[in-house]
């Protein structure tokens, strides 16, 4: 027998952890499902600064601590890539997995956001062999080298920051004049001897041998040279895009594939919400992610008892 859930949420990132909490203690049968491990991006981040409660905390801690809060009350976690999400005929959605389907009264969507890519030649071709995506996960591996960053925004700045704690030197590169980076955090790599920063330059193409990346061929779209530059990584950090695929045909994604909601989360579609970084908006951090999530758990609330009587009320009528 299909198993049902009063919400199922897709995700289990912070968002969707601080979901399951709330609605869990409001008594509601919740299940998370996530294709990999409960944190999301959390457990590639080093360092997490500007959550309440803590001056600094690991990443991967963070997730730990939030994954044991969201279970106290009796949510469950599995694990599966979502496949489809179907309306059911008594309002009442189907949740379909690689691994299992569910059903539910309300759908959280709250999968998040993945990296965007440069899409130059050799990214794909060195991914895994000197072409990173997270400076936590493979940084060690360049002790003692040259690494390259490529963006300008927060994470790029960052992880250009920590990844010189471990590599000779870091060389930033940035298509603008300017980074888009938070000023405290423009602030320290400014100041760091190991870190220089390129400025009105773009990658055109990550170089490597039979085995791994040996540098990048730049552009300057100020003069025009194009050269090259040695070094053993390329770290990339140049946007997220929304991982919505699962509901795209729902009908609830702008052109670009941001969910779009109201206030309280809500979807075009009843029964839907979403939260976090995969909504429509402009700040995507894991304070507002928690702060959507405290919203759309308590909708999620109010709607199932809605839902709830309004099935009594034509099973009665029957």
């Amino acid at each position: 027998m299909t198993q049902h859930y009063d919400t199922i949420i897709l995700g289990a990132g912070p968002g969707g952890m601080t979901a399951a909490t709330y609605a869990s203690r409001a008594n509601l049968s919740v299940l998370m499902i996530d294709r990999g491990i409960y944190g999301g991006q959390m457990n590639n981040t080093a360092e997490v600064e500007n959550y309440p409660g803590f001056s600094s905390v690991l990443g991967p801690d963070l997730a730990e601590k939030m994954y044991q809060s969201s279970t106290q009350f009796g949510a469950e976690y599995a694990f599966g890539t979502v496949l489809h999400v179907q309306a059911q005929e008594d309002g009442s959605w189907r949740v379909v997995t690689d691994m299992d389907e569910y059903t539910t009264n309300t759908v959280i969507v709250a999968t998040g956001s993945d990296y965007k890519k440069l899409a130059v030649p050799g990214e794909d071709q060195y991914s895994g062999r000197g072409v990173s995506y997270c400076a936590v996960c493979d940084g060690a591996f360049f002790r003692g080298q040259h690494v390259i960053v490529v963006g300008g925004g927060d994470s790029a700045v960052e992880e250009a920051t920590y990844l010189a704690g471990l590599a000779d030197k870091v060389t930033v590169f940035h298509r603008r004049d300017k980074l888009r980076a938070q000023q405290i955090l423009q602030e320290r790599a400014f100041a760091n001897e190991k870190i220089e920063f390129v400025w009105n330059t773009e990658v055109e193409e990550i170089l490597g041998d039979d085995k791994k990346v040996t540098g990048v061929r730049v552009h300057n779209n100020v003069t025009d040279e194009v050269y090259t530059v040695d070094a053993a990584g390329v770290f990339i950090y140049v946007g997220v895009l929304p991982v919505s695929d699962v509901v795209a045909d729902l009908g609830i994604t702008n052109d670009q594939g941001w969910i779009k909601t109201n206030e309280r989360m809500e979807t075009s579609l009843p029964g839907i919400y979403a939260l976090g970084d995969v909504r429509e908006k402009e700040l995507r951090q894991i304070t507002t992610a928690v702060g959507d999530a405290a919203i759309a758990g308590q909708n999620v609330f109010s709607y199932n008892e809605n839902f709830k009587l309004q099935q009594q009320k034509k099973i009665a009528e029957a």
